[in-house]
């Protein structure tokens, strides 16, 4: 009787244990999703509880993991959690960078950007970190000159040449691929892209390269971001087997920031 009260004692113990290292992670479909499933089973065997939650917007993975409601989240880049902590009022942080999505452009109508013709409608994310990502492109590749060709943060009224007189529309990020047939071309991000079953490294007429600045980033509350679990979770999210899983799954598409 002893010994099943001890043994009984000890299991509550480590349940217990177990039971604390839950973590509750938001993240949007492709790859984030994907690559947290992926390393779940590694997480388990350090007595991890990985939970992935899905969410098709960048705005509720943010205020949920504000808002305690969630431990952390993986679907943005520096530039875009900035602008929300500076909008929001939130202090959300950065644990690890884990990948580069190289954004694209995309277009049903023509197969080079020379095709583009002269009032070319123009679809671009409409917040404004990613919007300013899409300028930054269409500038580099010679479609529209900025005011401050290094500006995160620039709009469409800080476009200081338009040669081609292209109309920008700025639409949700995510509607961008269901409004491929109604524009000239779209800029979209390669989440999204992906989703769409778009394959960047061959459908897109241009991408930005592998240096891109915008590494997606694993993001916590600084009252949880050093615990054990999220040390755990960011190293598991760094290892060689995710990088062989990146490239295997995504064949170019999904950059290893690491």
């Amino acid at each position: 009787m002893k010994k099943t009260l001890i043994a009984l004692a000890l299991s509550s113990v480590a349940v217990g244990a177990h039971a604390g290292q839950k973590l509750v992670v938001a993240a949007t479909p492709v790859p984030h999703a994907e690559i947290l499933e992926h390393i779940k089973p590694a997480l388990a065997k350090q007595g991890v509880d990985l939970e992935v939650k899905v969410f098709t917007d960048y705005v509720q993975p943010n205020v949920q993991v504000a808002e305690k409601r969630l431990d952390a989240n993986f679907f943005q880049h520096k530039p875009y959690l900035d602008e929300f902590n500076k909008a929001k009022k939130t202090s959300l942080v950065p644990v690890t960078a884990v990948h580069v999505e190289p954004f694209g452009a995309y277009s049903k109508k023509i197969k080079a950007k020379a095709q583009l013709a002269d009032g070319a409608t123009v679809a671009i994310p409409n917040d404004p970190s990613n919007g300013a990502r899409a300028l930054l492109l269409l500038q580099n590749n010679g479609l529209i000159k900025l005011k401050d060709p290094k500006n995160l943060l620039a709009t469409s009224r800080d476009i200081s040449a338009n040669p081609k007189n292209l109309k920008i529309r700025e639409l949700e990020a995510a509607t961008l691929p269901r409004v491929l047939d109604q524009v000239d071309l779209a800029l979209i991000n390669t989440n999204y892209a992906l989703e769409a079953k778009l394959v960047p490294t061959k459908d897109a007429l241009f991408i930005e390269g592998k240096q891109s600045p915008y590494a997606n980033l694993l993001v916590a509350r600084p009252d949880n971001k050093n615990s054990a679990a999220m040390q755990k979770l960011a190293k598991a999210l760094n290892t060689p087997e995710v990088k062989a899983f990146l490239a295997t799954k995504y064949q170019g598409s999904i950059v290893p920031a690491f």
